[in-house]
């Protein structure tokens, strides 16, 4: 488990598929990463425990300390194809704008270069996905290459462990 100051990521299961299902139901949420049903949600959660239990990172439910609901999903991810992992975030509209994306993804930047000791994590951001794109360059994130992820163009953001500030070098909260 991770935690933030505001936030606690825990790893998803199977049992957060009604909860996924509702995630990707709303359309502006699902613009970039599609909609589920609740039997490919299901599939899809078996494989990130698959992930969890094969090389010890995957996807995280994202709660609110304070009351412990649930908000969104960020976490790591392996892709086969291209040999790399990356950083992923989605959260529920009603959550947007307040800066949990980029908190929670700064966590698990942290915990990937420090504790798993990735050489380098990559964000795949589909065309048009203006904030997932802001937050990507406010972690330090910079354009590696343009791919196809999904059948839909996207440009790959890369962020080297070497380039990720350590918690002393980072500037205190205001």
């Amino acid at each position: 488990m991770i935690t933030t100051e505001r936030l606690r990521l825990r790893p998803l299961t199977e049992a957060d598929a009604d909860w996924w299902v509702r995630l990707h139901a709303d359309n502006e949420v699902n613009r970039f990463v599609g909609s589920y049903t609740r039997e490919q949600a299901a599939a899809r959660l078996r494989d990130i425990q698959q992930q969890w239990t094969q090389r010890g990172h995957g996807l995280c439910a994202v709660e609110l300390r304070g009351t412990g609901q649930t908000i969104g999903r960020c976490g790591l991810n392996w892709w086969e194809q291209f040999g790399e992992t990356e950083i992923g975030w989605t959260f529920a509209r009603t959550h947007w704008r307040r800066g949990y994306a980029t908190e929670a993804a700064q966590a698990v930047l942290a915990w990937g270069f420090n504790s798993l000791e990735l050489k380098q994590i990559t964000a795949m951001i589909h065309h048009g996905n203006t904030a997932s794109s802001a937050v990507a360059q406010r972690l330090g994130f910079t354009p590696l290459r343009e791919d196809t992820v999904l059948n839909r163009p996207c440009t790959v953001y890369a962020l080297a462990r070497d380039d990720f500030p350590s918690p002393d070098k980072r500037r205190p909260r205001q």
